[in-house]
């Protein structure tokens, strides 16, 4: 089956008839949930059910659940968890308690039928990082955030959930947020080798990552990362990342013309897949359009990544929540 090179974010609670002729229609690799699309655990089950139905495979389904401030499924239903960097200065055993969270995450996500999952994050915590990110990341030396995203990663694998490896090549020294505005990084590109992309470097095993919507200007000073031909041959190339990319929402205005000038670039650029999260059918259409076929490159990679999907393993939940919130005692 030939697959469009997107992901779609519905529009609400249930999928609606125009999104169900279009994704059939259409066929996007999978799809992404926000909070406009949660209520209850069994209405998510039907939605991801709903979705998968639309085109008539397991397509994936994702969603950014990292706890802490970004976190789409939360309470009463689902649990609530510290910032991710809090969590790591708290606790006792930062290094397990970090791998036990995204396992107690990997098991909420399972459950409701969603199996990816947009984390973890090996940008590093810098003196000018912005607020929106700052606390969401591990820590600000590389072995730090490598083995954490490690523990990140393997635990959403034991958990039948793939992870997403963000935000290459590295977004922690944006000092500006690129919801709002372009963020541009004006190191030198071997600085930015040894100490920017090394996290990414040492985790470029993983099977998914995302694009950071940013500028460095000592390589690309007219675009960012995610429509930037050089800057995607470096994370191909220098960084050794050979995993499916998907762009940061295509939305963020980070990102200059329409929205189908910015699938058209990235997609140009070497992204493998755009990433659309608003749910609004104009756009989607236009983006569909335009993203067209994947690549067999990019099919190939999608297939590589999807078939790392498992059954969970077992584990015993109120053991883990025991453990977890003695550690951050």
């Amino acid at each position: 089956m030939t697959l469009n090179a997107t992901i779609f974010g519905p529009e609400g609670l249930t999928v609606t008839d125009w999104e169900r002729g279009f994704f059939r229609e259409t066929q996007p690799l999978g799809f992404i949930v926000f909070a406009r699309n949660i209520d209850t655990p069994d209405q998510l089950r039907r939605l991801t059910a709903e979705l998968r139905e639309t085109v008539g495979r397991d397509a994936p389904v994702l969603i950014d659940q990292e706890g802490g401030r970004v976190q789409r499924m939360r309470a009463p239903h689902w649990r609530e968890y510290l910032p991710a960097l809090d969590q790591m200065e708290r606790a006792s055993d930062p290094m397990r308690a970090q791998w036990i969270r995204n396992r107690l995450i990997a098991a909420e996500l399972h459950d409701v039928g969603i199996d990816v999952n947009c984390a973890p994050l090996a940008d590093l915590v810098e003196d000018d990082t912005h607020p929106v990110l700052r606390n969401r990341l591990y820590g600000a030396d590389v072995p730090t955030v490598v083995a954490a995203a490690r523990q990140c990663a393997d635990a959403f694998l034991a958990g039948g959930v793939l992870p997403v490896l963000k935000h290459i090549p590295g977004y922690g020294r944006a000092s500006v947020d690129s919801h709002k505005d372009l963020p541009t990084i004006h190191a030198l590109r071997d600085e930015l080798a040894a100490h920017d992309f090394a996290p990414f470097r040492a985790l470029n095993d993983l099977a998914m990552g995302m694009t950071a919507h940013i500028v460095f200007s000592d390589i690309d000073p007219d675009a960012p990362t995610t429509t930037s031909p050089g800057m995607m041959q470096i994370i191909r190339n220098d960084i050794g990342f050979d995993g499916l990319i998907m762009t940061d929402d295509l939305s963020m205005e980070a990102l200059s013309g329409t929205i189908a000038e910015r699938a058209a670039s990235s997609i140009k650029a070497g992204c493998d897949i755009v990433l659309h999260c608003n749910g609004d059918s104009v756009e989607m259409a236009a983006v569909a359009d335009v993203a067209g076929e994947m690549t067999p490159a990019a099919q190939t990679r999608a297939n590589r990544a999807l078939a790392q999907r498992k059954s969970p393993e077992n584990i015993d939940i109120p053991a883990l929540e025991a453990e977890f919130e003695a550690l951050l005692a």
